[in-house]
This record gives structure tokens, C-alpha cells and sequence, in this order.
């Protein structure tokens, strides 16, 4: 099978040629129609994360070893299973569910392996969809997508999945006002999401005209162009000046969640999802006399995605695809999405 694997941080991605597995007892070999092109493996391609301050953390730190193939968001046809596998057959259409965990920690214990201590997941840990063929460790880590377009499946893995959960929790509080902050592929899905399952009136903040009016397509009831130096005193007065109820951050960083923190009322939620990195002072006396909630949303259980697996079939979201690649131009995918020149989602069909 041929992979585009990440070699070492920001070095460009390698094409190899290695031999297909074959499924062993619970496993699944699955023929990849679609990758999704998601930040972590930017992240991942980068090397790691700024936590602001000059600091870097660096993925190896985490338990990565290259070289590793990314692509977490992985959609495609069952070529073969192992001998333990039940339910799922060769030519059945599936979602892989990437977030894998140890199965011994309480996250895991609860069923949240995407909070797992000592995670696993495909894509990052082990190898992943940048590939002709994926080994998925278990079949319990696949739902058949019944009908559902591979390719608009891909995201519902990760970037939707990790909305879907954010969304959840920005409802916690039944938010009259919801800020979105990011119109990108994960903001677009947030708002979408939002108007299915909240009753919120929905504003959307990025710096992109373009793509504030796709957040208006997909069910903003307000946009906000954050180049505007009045943009928290526009949130405000959209809200009445009490501020919003919740405020979900799919960029989280500096400017955004000081913004963010900025138009929440009190008893207000704010979530902190993006992973664009930096650090942020705050004034602690404001936390608790305004007695807000500052809270992370890191993707989502296998549960929660079949959830919006069921969410997309109904139609009331729709995963926009805008851009597709081979596998031959991985690192173009990459360079593209780095370079902000994407709008919704891309993938990769190797």
C-alpha cells in the first residue's frame, strides 16, 4: 500500500510503499476512500503546539514517534476483517472513530477515550488515513455510515464531532445569546450544529467576509467581522448589553478569547476549543464575581459521533467539502490549509 508519511517535524511529507496488513482477531482493514485534512495534522506536521510565552510543546513529548502517517478523519469501504470481528463485512461503508484510548483509565472507564491519559489515536499515535489502507485496532471503532457520502463523512470524525461537543456544552446553560468565534471548516459546522440543537440566537465572528456569509447561509442569525475595532461593542449591543450567554472559541487564541471573555455575561460559558495556541492574562477577580465558566471541548465520544452520524443523515447538517487532493499532493493539502487558503473542509482521496 502507498502512505504520505510525516517523517519529522516540518519536513515534507514522504510517499512509501509498504506491504498491506492483514486483520488479525478484532481487527479492520479498511480501504480509504476519504481523509479528512484537519489542523492537528498540521499540528502534527509542525511538530507542536505554542503554549505562548516563548514555550512550544512538542508532540513527541506527548508519545509521538515518527516517522507516523497522519489523517485521523478516515471514511472508506471494509476490505477484510480479522476472525473475532462481528457486524461488520467486507464492503460495508464505514466511519472510522480515531480517538482511540488505553481502556484502563477512568475516562477510558466511562467510555471517553477521547480523554484518554495514555491515548492511541490513529492518525497521530499510530498510523493513520493518509493511506491507501487504515488498520483499525477494533471493530468497535467503526460505524457503517448507512448511505452517507464518505467524503461528507470524513469530518464528522473529528472537526464536527469536536463542534458537536462543544455546541453540547455551550448549551448547558439553554443560552438565549451564542457566540461562534471562527467561521472556518470546524466554526461552519459549530453554527450549524447550534441551530439544530439550541434555541440560541447565533453570532458568528471571523475576519473573513466570505466566510461570514456562509455562516449566514448555514444559520447564523448575526455576523461580525472582527477587523472592526467596535466588534465586542457590536456583541453587546446585538445582546441587549447583557453580553452572551456562551461563547464557543474554535480559534483560541490571544485576541479571540480575550474577546471572547470580554462580551460574556455573568453566570456566562465560555468554551475554549481551537488549538491556535498562545497565552492570555486575565483578571481572576472578574471569574468569580461574574461566576463564569471557562471550559475545553477536545473532540467527542464514539457515542457522540454516532449522534451526528444520525444528525447528517436527517440533513440538518451538511459537511461542506470545498477542496479535493491525491495522496500525491498531501503536502499540498497541508500547505493550503497553513496557508488559510481553504474554506469548510478538505480531503484527500488516495
Amino acid at each position: 500500500m502507498k502512505s504520505a508519511r510525516i517523517t519529522g517535524p516540518n519536513e515534507p511529507l514522504k510517499l512509501s510503499e509498504s506491504e498491506t496488513p492483514t486483520p488479525q482477531d478484532n481487527q479492520v482493514l479498511v480501504k480509504v476512500k476519504a481523509v479528512g485534512v484537519c489542523h492537528s495534522d498540521l499540528h502534527l506536521w509542525e511538530g507542536g503546539y505554542d503554549l505562548g510565552d516563548g514555550q512550544f510543546m512538542k508532540v513527541t513529548d506527548r508519545g509521538v514517534k515518527y516517522p507516523v502517517t497522519p489523517g485521523h478523519e478516515i471514511a472508506g469501504t471494509v476490505e477484510a476483517v480479522g476472525n473475532d470481528v462481528s457486524g461488520i463485512s467486507k464492503g460495508d461503508q464505514i466511519l472510522v472513530y480515531p480517538w482511540i484510548g488505553c481502556g484502563q483509565c477512568p475516562a477510558c472507564k466511562v467510555e471517553n477515550e477521547n480523554l484518554c491519559d495514555t491515548p492511541k489515536s490513529l492518525g497521530v499515535f499510530q498510523d493513520g488515513g493518509y493511506s491507501d489502507y487504515a488498520l483499525v485496532p477494533h471493530y468497535k471503532y467503526v460505524a457503517k455510515l448507512d448511505g452517507l457520502d464518505p467524503e461528507v463523512a470524513t469530518s464528522l470524525a473529528c472537526s464536527g464531532l469536536t463542534a458537536y461537543t462543544a455546541i453540547k456544552k455551550s448549551n448547558q446553560n439553554s443560552p438565549e445569546f451564542l457566540v461562534v468565534i471562527g467561521a472556518g471548516g470546524l466554526g461552519l459546522m459549530g453554527v450549524q450544529i447550534a441551530k439544530a440543537i439550541t434555541k440560541a440566537k447565533i453570532i458568528c465572528v471571523d475576519l473573513d467576509d466570505q466566510k461570514l456569509e456562509t455562516a449566514k447561509e448555514m444559520g447564523a442569525d448575526f455576523v461580525v467581522n472582527s477587523k472592526d475595532p467596535e466588534t465586542a461593542k457590536k456583541i453587546m449591543s446585538i445582546c441587549n448589553e447583557k453580553g452572551a450567554d456562551s461563547v464557543v472559541d474554535f480559534v483560541n487564541a490571544p485576541p479571540t478569547a480575550k474577546l471572547g471573555l470580554s462580551v460574556l455575561r455573568k453566570r456566562g460559558n465560555l468554551v475554549l476549543v481551537g488549538l491556535f495556541g498562545g497565552s492570555l492574562e486575565m483578571s481572576l477577580v472578574t471569574i468569580p464575581l461574574k461566576s463564569i465558566i471557562i471550559q475545553g471541548a477536545y473532540t467527542g465520544n464514539y457515542h457522540d459521533m454516532v449522534e451526528l452520524l444520525d444528525l447528517a443523515r436527517k440533513g440538518v447538517i451538511n459537511p461542506m467539502i470545498s477542496k479535493r487532493y491525491s495522496l500525491d499532493e498531501a503536502n499540498n493539502a497541508l500547505e493550503d490549509l497553513k496557508a488559510r487558503k481553504i474554506l469548510g473542509r478538505a480531503v484527500i482521496n488516495p
